[in-house]
């Protein structure tokens, strides 16, 4: 059965099994519940996310240098350039404070406390504008370390009864008397009676007595303490104020003003451990610029949000090293395909070759030897082969990212660029190819994967490349479904 007749045969068994449900309802006079009908409708979330992409050299934990380049921004549902919206005069997405969660196929790896923003502009005489634009710098927080729990488990048995239990450390006692009865606890089998050991009251033992307002229970009172000494007059004593002192002590604080916040003081001190992020400036934080070589410079994700949202982890591992070794030989069989249609459609005409020099034919002829045809040229090499598999929904097909490039200068030296999705046949389906040289970058920019991203919140990653031109580059958002990739954002160029 072709794809359109299925379509249309499952159109047309819905379309028969409404009108079968409206009939009924209609037999049984509508007695169908109103909660049945209608549905309920979530309020759609509003959705705030920027997007950047984290560069630096050296060591992660202590980077030689690093920046943040901010990329999309999606706010009322759409996605708008993060380097220049609401650029009054840093964009919204750079303003210091923002912390960006630096990830790797959706997984946080660590934070990013933004310090500050710096607009670089490239001076005429440069050779490259790579440093042109809206830059952030900041501080990398590495994830939190779960601690140790330091207890331990105990090696004594509690004991129950308390029976034979140390009389000569104070405990805890299940036979003590009936609550409220004053009395004293019930003495063990064989002990001597708690009531032969107990002290006579002290004499010169403090009392505590019940105050009456009448003189002649006060008297008594006194009386009886014996040495409780009267009242001390310059006592001073806790009294509820009566609604006349009460309004007596509020005017009286009229003329008094408001000493004010004392965290209003900008001279006030702080306590805190190191330079907080915020007082940073460009001698604490080494600045990256320039663009370094491909084994130097490392890219992460760079993710903030103003709501956490459940982890989504892209990746999708490989179920055996067969499995690796079947897909990465398709897309080597692909990726020269695609160099063979590239190098055919930019060759070079090739020289003509000179005329054999002719010899004067012999008398006697013998005849030619039979000539075999040379055998085909061994297949280019591909160099620093790069393939990753994503998972870019759930339930969607899984999609393999593949990019290398053979070897030479200039035009010989050739990128191609890959993204392919698993058919229903089991095949890779190439769904956006890339091919250009190093002579032809500002005609076709190379791509290169920084790695897949969320960036809208939907839990549909895109897969997020850089387009490196000859002097200058712009990074790009790809929706990748039905082996069909769509552009759905590009940052400006860095010139």
């Amino acid at each position: 059965m072709r794809p359109y007749r299925t379509h249309r045969g499952l159109r047309t068994v819905t379309t028969a099994l409404a009108a079968l449900a409206i009939s009924a309802a209609v037999t049984v006079g509508f007695c169908m519940p109103l909660s049945a009908q209608t549905h309920k409708v979530a309020k759609r979330e509003n959705v705030v996310r920027a997007i950047g992409v984290y560069e630096w050299t050296g060591d992660m934990a202590k980077p030689a240098a690093s920046r943040l380049i901010p990329v999309s921004l999606f706010i009322d549902g759409k996605l708008e350039d993060a380097a220049v919206y609401l650029a009054r005069p840093m964009p919204f997405s750079l303003l210091t404070g923002n912390v960006y969660e630096l990830q790797r196929n959706g997984i946080p790896l660590g934070m990013f406390d933004l310090a500050f923003a710096r607009h670089l502009i490239a001076p005429a005489t440069a050779t490259t504008t790579y440093d042109d634009g809206w830059f952030g710098y900041g501080k990398f927080v590495p994830p939190g370390e779960v601690k140790k729990s330091t207890l331990k488990p105990v090696t004594t048995l509690a004991k129950i009864n308390g029976l034979d239990e140390d009389d000569s450390q104070p405990h805890f006692s299940a036979r003590s008397a009936t609550p409220g009865s004053g009395g004293a606890a019930t003495p063990a089998p064989g002990t001597a009676s708690a009531s032969t050991s107990t002290p006579a009251d002290d004499p010169d033992r403090p009392k505590l007595h019940r105050t009456s307002n009448s003189s002649s229970d006060s008297s008594s009172q006194t009386a009886d303490a014996g040495s409780t000494p009267a009242d001390d007059p310059d006592r001073p004593s806790l009294r509820r104020r009566t609604p006349e002192q009460a309004q007596s002590a509020k005017d009286d604080r009229g003329g008094v003003t408001a000493a004010g916040n004392s965290l209003d003081d900008p001279n006030r001190p702080l306590l805190h451990r190191g330079k907080p992020t915020s007082a940073l400036n460009d001698d604490d934080l080494p600045k990256l610029m320039g663009l370094p070589g491909d084994q130097d410079l490392h890219q992460l994700v760079a993710v903030s949000d103003a709501v956490d949202h459940p982890l989504h982890d892209f990746s999708r591992p490989w179920e055996d090293e067969a499995e690796h070794l079947a897909i990465l030989g398709k897309m080597e069989a692909a990726a020269r395909a695609q160099l063979s249609a590239y190098e055919a459609a930019n060759a070079v005409a090739a020289a003509a070759p000179a005329p054999a020099k002719q010899t004067p034919a012999s008398k006697t002829r013998r005849p030619a030897a039979k000539q075999t045809p040379p055998p085909p040229p061994p297949p280019e090499p591909l160099l620093e082969e790069k393939l990753a598999g994503y998972m870019l929904s759930y339930g969607g097909a899984p999609t393999f990212v593949y990019s290398a490039h053979t070897d030479g200068l200039g035009p010989t030296l050739r990128f191609v660029t890959l993204v392919a999705q698993i058919n229903m046949q089991g095949e890779p389906e190439v769904a956006m190819k890339s091919v250009t040289d190093a002579a032809h970058l500002d005609r076709a920019p190379r791509m290169r994967l920084v790695d897949v991203v969320d960036a809208d919140a939907s839990n549909r990653a895109s897969v997020l490349f850089e387009l490196r031109a000859q002097t200058s580059r712009q990074f790009a958002l790809y929706r990748v479904i039905g082996a069909r990739a769509e552009q759905t954002f590009a940052t400006g160029s860095t010139q």
